[in-house]
């Protein structure tokens, strides 16, 4: 059996992971086959798509912030349990569309919660699962929410309303977790053309993949 690869898209709004992650499946399908497990967060499974639903409406739902803390946190463990841990078992190549970095990052930065209360309560979630690598996408906020306003017309939520402040405090908070976790989490520049993008991405993630035969 080849070697399992956890891998985890992250980035603030606007950042385009999404896009170059569909793009990306497109190449790495016809390489893998049904070696790759595609997903996202919150959702993947019913219940997650539940919570999920409940965490994004288009209008604010006076939500508390530790409960939004802790709904996100749940749907992780269910996808974890349903989707995740399995492929991994299997020796499959999981890429996720957000992860704990992204609780971390808005909760525990964004919110005010603080990045070491939102570990806690997800490394218990996880059970201490990391990703072998986390991609970030780095951009502006200025930049992320001009494209948001531009290109997600009918598809905005809540987060993507935050003021300017919350956006600016979550891209700093990523970028310390990059610091922090240079060894996993791998920075892109996601300002660039979107070619380039994806092609930065294509290079790390090939390099990661050939190690599943290391």
């Amino acid at each position: 059996m080849t070697k399992p690869l956890f891998i985890t898209f992250e980035g603030p709004e606007g950042a385009g992971k999404t896009s170059v992650l569909e793009i990306l499946i497109s190449e790495l399908k016809p390489l893998l086959g049904d070696e790759l497990i595609t997903t996202r967060e919150p959702g993947g499974n019913p219940i997650s798509e539940a919570i999920r639903a409940i965490l994004q409406p288009a209008e604010d739902n006076g939500m508390d912030e530790r409960t939004e803390a802790l709904l996100y946190t749940a749907a992780r463990r269910q996808h974890l349990v349903e989707i995740i841990l399995p492929a991994l078992k299997s020796g499959k190549v999981v890429i996720s569309d957000r992860y704990i970095d992204s609780s971390l990052a808005y909760q525990g930065g964004g919110r005010g919660l603080g990045v070491d209360n939102i570990w806690q309560i997800n490394q218990f979630a996880t059970e201490g699962l990391m990703p072998d690598l986390t991609i970030y996408f780095d951009v502006p906020p200025e930049l992320g929410l001009a494209r948001v306003k531009a290109n997600r017309q009918g598809k905005i939520d809540r987060l993507d309303k935050e003021n300017l402040s919350f956006h600016q405090t979550v891209r700093q908070t990523y970028l310390q977790l990059q610091h922090d976790f240079s060894d996993r989490i791998k920075i892109i520049d996601a300002a660039q053309s979107l070619d380039q993008v994806v092609a930065d991405t294509r290079e790390l993630l090939l390099k990661t993949l050939k190690t599943r035969k290391g």
